[in-house]
């Protein structure tokens, strides 16, 4: 059943085929952000071809659910079908149809399943007794399910205590396009060739979503593609952050200005400072919003070396979403060629250091794999430390380290990520500033590892009288491998 045309899901490809060729009846979820490609990737598995198909319909009543769910199983039954008043009724006629198959495998497709359970709908009890009933007896049976509504697939689907518990048989989460697969589907599916720098900058501002990445046009510069999205007058993407928060949460507007408020904090926040810049006292509600955030590819959680569980960081990593708030919505002068007129300049410049940052962050293993610590045990931190004075009257400024790859074999890489359009040339103040830290942090954590610098660019690191201090490198090419 797989195909050829698709760009990376080859881990989720072997999966879809081992239980297709199950000898039992198979329920498997896939969830993850909008636009990440779950429907096309089930219907480009399938090459379309379904014993039947349905998708939910965002914001919509169920009497109109239910209506287009009767025009639906009308056109594959080639039978006309009664009005249905409930999903109990239009479940029922959908078992009364498969039965009339006599097929190896019978194969349904339910997309966009969170939408159709409206509210007073019931459709999880029906959907419960058409799977218990009589599906999940049927051994040649598959249904496939996906859902953008990240928390309603995790909370009432897969994870269901009631009549659904324990019945999904594989929960897929489908992730975005890491850069190699940005420059696949670059290539091969829009036939834009790109330099992989300009795929980087790409993957910075779209962050391998590939919606967003479709839309790009071949005859434009990435600068001018970038433009006409997000800046143009009726751009295609200036209103597509409220959009992406509607269809997801059923309380949107929390997780939005939560996104926002760790917007204006790139490295992070803490729960508290989240809350009081929210303005909030329910700190249970947010404790569900920086969950569900989490599960929908916008956040990430994270504790620095020697902090506590209270004092955890919560930050935003999804690109696009950073890019947008960073630009689009403060385009009130609407230069519609902001991207274009501002590359290389102050704000922009800032932008891009920092998406460089986040982008390292979705590529650990391929650093790993350029380290050639791939098979080592290691796990990464971060580490701050504020001003201080010792025991000894000696002051300390403080510093932070964004990356550290803590490894088993006795090794600290002290990484730095740092973003340029040329080889990053190490100053003399700047090897200073290298070694004062690094002993701060064995100061202050006792460690015994050796501790190596790391640098992280696009470039590599120029060869001068300093950058002897550097003990491995990564190139951003390098962040391409699979």
């Amino acid at each position: 059943m797989t195909t050829n045309s698709m760009i990376g899901r080859k881990e989720e490809q072997r999966i879809f085929q081992n239980y297709l060729e199950s000898p039992k009846a198979e329920m498997v979820a896939v969830y993850g952000r909008r636009r990440v490609g779950k429907t096309f990737l089930i219907k480009s598995f399938f090459k379309n071809e379904f014993d039947f198909a349905f998708s939910g319909m965002y914001n919509t009543s169920k009497a109109v659910q239910l209506a287009q769910f009767q025009t639906c199983l009308e056109k594959y039954s080639g039978n006309p079908q009664k009005r249905f008043k409930d999903w109990f009724e239009a479940l029922d006629a959908l078992r009364a149809y498969l039965e009339t198959l006599n097929k190896k495998r019978l194969i349904v497709f339910l997309d966009e399943i969170p939408w159709m359970d409206t509210p007073k709908s019931n459709f999880l009890a029906a959907f419960s007794q058409f799977w218990n009933d009589w599906a999940s007896m049927k051994n040649n049976f598959k249904l496939f399910v996906c859902g953008s509504a990240t928390t309603w697939m995790l909370s009432k689907f897969i994870g269901d205590r009631g009549g659904l518990y324990g019945r999904v048989s594989r929960a897929i989460w489908l992730r975005p396009f890491n850069l190699a697969e940005t420059e696949q589907f670059l290539k091969d599916i829009k036939g834009i060739q790109m330099s992989r720098y300009q795929t980087l900058k790409a993957y910075m501002v779209f962050g391998g979503i590939p919606y967003y990445l479709d839309m790009l046009e071949k005859k434009l510069p990435l600068e001018t593609n970038i433009d006409k999205l997000f800046f143009a007058a009726n751009a295609p993407l200036l209103h597509e952050f409220d959009f992406l928060f509607r269809t997801l949460f059923n309380e949107s507007a929390i997780h939005k200005k939560t996104v926002e408020v760790l917007a204006t904090k790139l490295k992070g926040m803490t729960r508290q400072e989240i809350l009081s810049a929210l303005k909030i006292k329910n700190g249970g509600s947010l404790t569900e919003v920086l969950e569900n955030l989490i599960k929908c590819d916008f956040i990430r959680k994270y504790t620095a070396i020697g902090k506590t569980e209270r004092e955890a960081i919560y930050q935003l990593t999804d690109l696009f979403s950073l890019f947008y708030l960073r630009f689009s919505t403060d385009n009130s002068g609407r230069d519609e060629s902001f991207f274009s007129n501002n590359t290389g300049k102050g704000a922009l410049t800032a932008w891009s250091g920092y998406a460089f940052e986040i982008a390292c962050l979705h590529h650990i293993a391929q650093i790993k794999k350029a380290l050639s610590i791939g098979g080592v045990i290691s796990s990464c931190h971060s580490w701050s430390c504020r001003p201080f004075t010792d025991k000894n009257g000696t002051n300390w400024k403080g510093g932070q380290i964004d990356l550290l790859i803590d490894r088993s074999d006795d090794v600290i890489n002290i990484c730095e990520i740092k973003y340029s359009n040329d080889e990053y040339e190490i100053t003399a103040d700047y090897e200073e500033k290298l070694r004062r830290r690094a002993t701060l942090f064995e100061n202050t954590t006792n460690t015994k590892k050796a501790l190596h610098h790391t640098f992280i660019t696009v470039y590599g690191v120029m060869q001068n009288v300093h950058s002897g201090i550097v003990q491995s490198q990564v190139k951003a090419e390098e962040l391409f491998s699979m």
